[in-house]
């Protein structure tokens, strides 16, 4: 696999948003909220346990590993 291309800037909330967006609506995350703080509440089933994520970076870094690690169990992958 080829490793990610440094970032040449920090996430924004709006690269957050989209990413989180995305996350709920492929049902990956039950929810994912932007907190009044900065910070976003996720929570990865419903009745289950809410992650707090320090900022927009920490959830570009939360649907990278989520992408990793359904990119690894493909069949075609391996």
């Amino acid at each position: 696999m080829i490793p990610p291309s440094p970032r040449s800037s920090e996430p924004t909330v709006i690269e957050a948003g989209a990413w989180a967006d995305v996350l709920v609506r492929r049902r990956l995350v039950h929810a994912a909220v932007l907190a009044p703080t900065g910070q976003w509440l996720v929570q990865g089933r419903p009745g289950g346990p809410v992650r707090v994520l320090a900022g927009p970076a920490d959830v570009v870094a939360l649907a990278a590993s989520i992408q990793l690690r359904i990119r690894s169990t493909r069949p075609e992958s391996r």
